[in-house]
């Protein structure tokens, strides 16, 4: 479920093998060198038609002995013209998986371009259309997309190894390393700093803010896109996912019309209504186990009818207890489909009517050709950068392999399943200027947005710091961005938000 919260496509290969890099001889692949493309663009954003710098490039990370290990692909996005950089907001932009490359925010949403694809459907083959993106954070920041190691163009080199990064504190780490470096190579330590991570890159960018801080560097803001704070909602044992999910099944079955009634137009008055219900009465007959009587089981039971729009006996036969995966199949079962995990909106054809799962994603299935295809072919004709190497755009070798335990800020010992949402909170504390936007799609079966509010609402902040968080909402799934009409609406809270944080910063703290 979580644990792969990033889409998964096929991997895909570099647009233009004819012009690679040449090959390197052994005693050379020790010591590579960094590497830079710089070509430039211009992109209409509102009223103001932003002339840019891209820079496709590497960073080589080195271990204590000073030799290096691995190199970083990133692409950098720096707004001409700009005279003092100290004034302009740079941000760190990176997905998740763990094991996915950073094109689903590159060129889905936040980028200067992006690949136009059908909202809530699926998309034809190639040829498709890459347009100029008039909703690019750009207009607010200097943009750095990062590749994690093993993904993309990012590997391990000299006497690297792949166990030195595939884990959420080494993971930690090697981020930390690459924003030093790049802070210094472009001399952007003073800038206003920003993290903004996408799905397990919110894991990252919570550990990370924390990390970075105990290293002498304050962030400014942190952006998290579909978030997964507590990978311990997953353990075995524990009632509490089902009241997370619940809003979200109910968001959804709003969407496809399958509620029973008539329950409005109103969705948030409704999720409300839901969200109490869901840590209220069910939450009380859920903790009961095997001793909830009869009666209330029943009434609990109409309830999640009401709000899920799935058979009464079926819930029944659930305990009460819907699986996110068998919820994608039995929404539509009469009209023989079942809805996607990443964005419940996209709905596919199964093999048959009796499965108890899905057969497949079609909110991954429909969506990733688009964006591999069309990375792949911005990379070579747009940016101008070409390799040897295949751009691996989701490596699932990465995930099989991931060290799941993480350090428990102030303590020595680990869990062996990360909780971050304790990291940012001491993080919060500890630079009392930290401003916290939290955007999740209401329609997100992968990272569901309740249980994101859950995890920040117990972060155990005073009251004068509880208002650095604050949360939007888009009628979208895990990647908001596509559908144009969220998209939108999230590029204006960007706007705000960031124009905010860099109001209190520069005038001091207004609470």
């Amino acid at each position: 479920m979580l644990l792969a919260a990033a889409l998964l496509p096929m991997g895909a290969y570099a647009a233009d093998a004819a012009h690679a890099e040449p090959a390197k001889t052994a005693a050379a692949a020790t010591l590579p060198q960094q590497r830079e493309v710089v070509t430039h663009g211009s992109v209409r954003i509102g009223n103001e038609d932003v002339r840019y710098t891209a820079t496709a490039g590497t960073i080589i990370l080195r271990d204590d002995k000073n030799e290096p290990v691995a190199t970083m692909f990133y692409v950098a996005y720096t707004k001409d013209g700009v005279r003092n950089e100290a004034r302009r907001p740079i941000t760190f932009l990176y997905n998740g998986g763990p094991g996915s490359s950073s094109i689903w925010l590159h060129m889905g949403g936040l980028g200067p371009m992006k690949v136009a694809l059908n909202n809530a459907g699926a998309t034809p083959p190639a040829p498709y259309a890459i347009v100029p993106n008039h909703d690019s954070l750009l207009n607010d920041s200097d943009l750095v997309f990062i590749d994690a190691i093993g993904t993309g163009y990012s590997h391990v080199v000299g006497k690297g190894t792949d166990k030195m990064f595939w884990g959420v504190d080494q993971d930690v780490k090697s981020f930390s390393q690459f924003i030093q470096r790049y802070l210094t190579q472009f001399n952007r330590w003073n800038s206003p700093k920003f993290l903004l991570g996408e799905s397990y890159g919110t894991t990252r960018s919570a550990a990370l803010v924390e990390y970075l801080q105990d290293q002498g560097i304050s962030m400014n803001g942190v952006v998290l896109q579909s978030s997964i704070l507590n990978y311990g909602l997953l353990m075995p044992g524990s009632d509490t996912k089902y009241e997370l999910y619940l809003p979200t099944y109910t968001a959804l079955a709003w969407y496809h019309h399958k509620l029973p009634g008539n329950p409005g137009t109103d969705l948030p008055a409704l999720l409300a209504k839901v969200q109490q219900f869901a840590l209220g009465e069910y939450a009380h007959a859920l903790a009961q186990g095997e001793n909830l009587p009869v009666a209330e089981r029943d009434a609990v039971a109409v309830k999640l009818h009401e709000y899920t729009g799935l058979p009464l006996e079926y819930i029944k036969r659930a305990n009460l207890r819907i699986e996110a995966s068998n919820f994608r199949k039995e929404l539509m079962l009469p009209e023989r489909e079942s809805i996607g995990r990443y964005d419940g909106r996209y709905a596919g054809l199964d093999i048959n009517a009796i499965g108890s799962t899905p057969d497949f994603d079609p909110s991954d299935q429909f969506v990733s050709p688009g964006f591999t295809t069309a990375f792949n072919w911005y990379l070579g004709n747009v940016l101008k950068y070409h390799s040897e190497r295949p751009y691996k755009v989701m490596n699932d070798k990465v995930i099989g392999e991931w060290d799941w335990h993480h350090a428990v800020p102030g303590s020595g010992w680990k869990l062996p399943l990360p909780y971050v949402a304790g990291d940012l909170g001491a993080a919060l504390r500890k630079n009392p200027y930290l401003r916290v936007m939290s955007a999740n799609g209401y329609f997100d079966l992968a990272t569901p947005f309740f249980a994101t509010e859950y995890d920040l609402d117990h972060m155990m902040l005073e009251p004068q710091l509880r208002s650095h968080v604050e949360f939007t909402f888009y009628d979208s799934g895990h990647m908001i961005y596509l559908n144009p009409q969220a998209l939108a609406a999230y590029h204006a809270d960007l706007n705000r938000f960031y124009s905010s944080t860099l109001a209190v910063d520069a005038a001091g703290d207004k609470q």
